[in-house]
């Protein structure tokens, strides 16, 4: 198994065992943060699934059906990832919730700061793994993994303060709950930042270097290589694939060679805007402006 598909099914089996754990000692104690964070182990057990899924279908080459590959399959995993994270969500709410309500005593805490220790000491190592192996393939799905689980790490931390601050200080119970539900709306956050990405990469927003583009292809205009150009469009897949395409009016004596040298020149530009990323640079040539004739001026 390769490395970039391996690393899922670590994480994965790290995150299970956690979450197992937690559950185990949550039905003890009954702490809405231990819940909380049982909770987020469960989910990064089915993150991890869908990541090491989408690393194997994502990397699948273009076939028949699938001219451009199947990058996109990541959008999907990141879409069940963000309804689990919602769904989830509501119950912990509930439970926040209920111990107001009818407020009982956290039990069992030795065994309650115990797990969070352990959970700590495994997330830690895990961090370091991921990290390990998306400097050896660069993958950023892996990356996004290594970025979650640090955000786990962070909430681990945050637990096991509330529940040191109830053992000290019993009276201080509705800190449980209250650490909770912020745990679950800084979770929440997190999520919706992740979909924002993956809904700019589905409607294909356009690149950050998109003006540094226009400027590379104005330079040649105003050098008079060509005459003009129009429906400029760039896009890009989670950054390590950039795409930019456009027309370019030439005069309708040159030759195909001559066009082809000056695309080559200009797409070289191009590719020295970002030379980490892949670039796909694709140009048409026209004998005279359309663009009048075509939605992009």
């Amino acid at each position: 198994m390769k490395l970039e598909k391996r690393a899922p099914v670590v994480a994965m089996s790290v995150a299970f065992f956690l979450a197992l754990t937690k559950f185990g000692v949550w039905l003890i104690s009954w702490s809405v943060a231990l819940l909380s964070s049982a909770m987020d182990s469960l989910l990064d057990t089915w993150v991890s699934i869908f990541n090491y899924f989408a690393i194997r279908f994502a990397s699948e080459e273009a076939d028949e059906e699938h001219n451009y590959w199947h990058w996109k399959i990541e959008w999907i995993a990141a879409t069940i990832e963000w309804t689990i994270i919602t769904l989830s969500g509501f119950y912990i709410v509930y439970e926040g919730i209920n111990k107001i309500l009818n407020p009982e005593p956290i039990s069992h805490m030795s065994w309650t700061l115990w797990v969070m220790f352990i959970s700590i000491i495994a997330t830690t190592w895990l961090v370091y793994y991921l990290n390990y192996v998306y400097k050896k393939t660069n993958n950023l799905v892996i990356k996004g993994d290594s970025i979650h689980y640090k955000m786990d790490l962070y909430t681990n931390l945050a637990v096991i303060i509330t529940l040191a601050i109830i053992y000290f200080v019993p009276s201080f119970s509705w800190v449980d709950w209250v650490v909770g539900l912020l745990i679950w709306l800084y979770i929440i956050h997190e999520a919706w930042d992740l979909i924002k990405d993956w809904i700019n990469l589905l409607l294909d927003k356009a690149l950050e270097e998109h003006d540094k583009v226009k400027e590379i292809i104005d330079s040649y205009v105003w050098n008079k290589k060509f005459d003009s150009y129009h429906c400029l469009k760039t896009r890009s897949w989670w950054s390590k694939d950039k795409f930019v395409e456009f027309h370019f009016v030439m005069d309708p004596k040159t030759t195909i060679l001559e066009a082809h040298d000056l695309w080559d020149e200009i797409e070289e530009e191009i590719k020295k805007l970002d030379t980490s990323s892949v670039w796909h640079v694709v140009w048409h040539v026209d004998p005279y402006d359309d663009s009048k004739t075509n939605w992009c001026k």
